[in-house]
C-alpha cells in the first residue's frame, strides 16, 4: 500500500537508484505496525500491507516535491535504513519506547557501509554526511506537533490503511499544503486553510488512538519480551533482528533447460549473502537453507557447501 502517485508524479532517478540497493529493498519486509499487524486484534485485521519501503520512498517523494533538494529527498528516503524487523518493537527492547530513536543508531553505518548506495550518492554528488540525519532538514522531520514529511507520511498512509479515510480524501489534505516559515521562523509544512488543517487534525487523533491503544502497547511489549528472552537465551543475537532467509521454496522459477533447480538456487543464495557481508562487514550473519524436499536439499547443500568454503562470515 502506498500513496506515491498522490505524492508527486514520478520517481526522479536519484531516488529510484538508491531504493533499488539491497540495503533499501530490505525494508519492504519491515511493516509500519510493527508486528501489530500479525496479532489477532480487530484493530489491526484489516490493515493491508504497507512497508517501511513504502513509508520511506513516501516521505523522500514529500521531501522532494516541496523542495526540490537532492540532499533532504534522500536523507527522507534512508531515514528508516536501519529499521529493524519489527520496528519500534526494538524501542521497547531497549527501554526507549517514549522517543522511539534506537532503531535510527545503525543509520550512519548502514549508509556508509554500503558500497552499492555510496555509488549512487557519488554519482548525484551526496555524501554520507548530507543524507545520514534528516533530522538536519525540517521539512523531513521536526519536533511534534509541528508538521513533517516523515509524520505527514505515516499519518496519511494510516488513515487509509484503518480505514478512516478515502485516498480521495487524503489527496485533499495533500494538495491543501505549501511550506513556508512558521511562528519561530522555521520551514514547515503547513495548510493553507483552518478546515482542512482542523480535518487532518482529527484524522491524526484517531491513527493515534490507534498507537496508544491498550492492544497497540500490549502486542509491542509482549514481542519486546519474547525477542528479549531469545536474546538472553542464545536464541537470537540483535543482529538477526536485520538477517536475510533463504528459502529454496521457490526454486523451481529455475526450471526451463536448467538440469538443476535447487542447485542453482543455492548458488543464488550464496552470491546474495557474499554480497551483504561485502556491505555490511560489521554484521555476523547466520544463513539457514530451506528446501522443499530432502532431495532439493542434497542437491542445494552440496552447491551451498562447495561456494561457501570461499566466503568468510557465514554458517551452516
Amino acid at each position: 500500500m502506498n500513496l506515491w502517485e498522490i505524492y508527486h508524479g514520478e520517481i526522479p532517478g536519484f531516488l529510484r537508484e538508491a531504493a533499488e540497493t539491497e540495503v533499501m529493498q530490505r525494508l519492504k519486509h519491515v511493516g509500519m505496525n510493527c508486528g501489530c499487524e500479525y496479532t489477532s486484534f480487530p484493530l489491526f485485521q484489516g490493515c493491508g500491507p504497507y512497508s517501511r519501503f513504502d513509508h520511506s520512498m513516501g516521505t523522500a517523494l514529500i521531501v522532494w516535491h516541496f523542495t526540490e533538494d537532492r540532499a533532504q529527498a534522500m536523507a527522507g528516503l534512508l531515514h528508516d535504513i536501519a529499521t529493524p524487523v519489527f520496528a519500534h518493537v526494538i524501542d521497547f527492547l531497549h527501554g526507549d519506547h517514549m522517543k522511539q530513536e534506537s532503531t535510527e543508531e545503525g543509520t550512519r553505518s548502514l549508509i556508509a557501509g554500503s558500497a552499492e548506495l555510496q555509488l549512487v550518492l557519488a554519482a548525484y554528488g551526496l555524501t554520507t554526511d548530507t543524507v545520514c540525519d534528516y533530522h538536519m532538514y525540517p521539512v523531513a522531520d521536526n519536533d511534534s506537533p509541528k508538521l513533517s514529511a516523515d509524520r505527514l507520511e505515516y499519518t496519511l498512509g494510516n488513515l487509509v490503511n484503518y480505514g478512516f479515510a478515502a485516498r480521495s480524501q487524503v489527496r485533499d489534505y495533500y494538495q491543501n499544503l505549501l511550506v513556508r516559515p512558521n511562528e519561530t521562523g522555521e520551514i514547515e509544512l503547513q495548510f493553507r486553510d483552518r478546515e482542512t488543517a482542523l480535518s487532518f487534525c482529527r484524522g491524526m487523533l484517531q491513527c493515534a488512538r490507534v498507537y496508544v491503544s491498550e492492544e497497540d502497547r500490549y502486542a509491542m511489549e509482549m514481542l519486546a519480551e519474547l525477542l528479549r528472552d531469545a536474546i538472553h537465551g542464545g536464541v537470537l543475537m540483535e543482529n538477526d533482528l536485520h538477517s536475510i532467509s533463504f528459502p529454496l521454496i521457490s526454486s523451481g522459477i529455475f526450471g526451463g533447460s536448467l538440469s538443476n533447480p535447487a542447485a542453482e538456487s543455492a548458488k543464488q543464495c550464496c552470491r546474495a549473502h557474499k554480497k551483504f557481508i561485502e556491505d555490511n562487514p560489521d554484521y555476523d550473519v547466520t544463513v539457514i537453507l530451506c528446501a522443499y524436499s530432502s532431495n532439493e536439499m542434497i542437491e542445494a547443500k552440496k552447491m551451498f557447501d562447495s561456494m561457501m568454503q570461499t566466503q568468510i562470515g557465514g554458517a551452516i
